[in-house]
């Protein structure tokens, strides 16, 4: 569950946002607790988040410490804004030492990309598992893949 204040904080900056969801999912809390990015090595990681799924610096003690819910609902939003992308292409981001949270434009969309973000996280451990050697999608893949499903000519999936 997210709290009301988390929620709040990242609707209030992006109001397109609607549904907010936040779990402990084994595999991207895996990510987060590693203080790792979810790589984005191939077309199902591709189709819905356009790019690797960011993670955030862990809070320091003062944030920890006041406005707890707030702070992580602003350490999100910062890293957003540090990476210059739009919340709705990769729509959802995993806390340092914390988990994984997602949205979308209502709360069945961030329920459904939270499941999409677990599945990517496991497979992306499996990949790094399997090769070592593993290298990230080509961007003309990731292209391909996200806006054949989301570009503003998308064709690909139902309507």
């Amino acid at each position: 569950t997210v709290s009301n204040t988390e929620r709040s904080t990242i609707v209030q900056k992006y109001p397109d946002l609607r549904g907010v969801v936040h779990t402990h999912s084994e595999w991207a809390t895996s990510w987060a607790q590693a203080e790792r990015s979810i790589p984005a090595y191939g077309t199902t990681h591709c189709d819905y988040f356009y790019g690797d799924i960011p993670c955030t610096r862990q809070l320091n003690e003062d944030e920890i410490a006041t406005d707890y819910e707030k702070n992580t609902g602003l350490v999100i939003i910062e890293t957003i804004e540090e990476l210059g992308y739009d919340p709705l292409t990769i729509p959802a981001i995993i806390v340092g030492h914390h988990g994984p949270f997602s949205w979308g434009t209502d709360a069945f969309d961030a329920v459904h990309n939270a499941r999409v973000m677990e599945e990517v996280a496991k497979m992306a451990y499996r990949v790094e598992h399997i090769n070592p050697e593993h290298r990230r999608v080509r961007k003309e893949l990731l292209d391909k893949h996200y806006l054949r499903k989301h570009g503003k000519n998308a064709y690909y999936g139902q309507k």
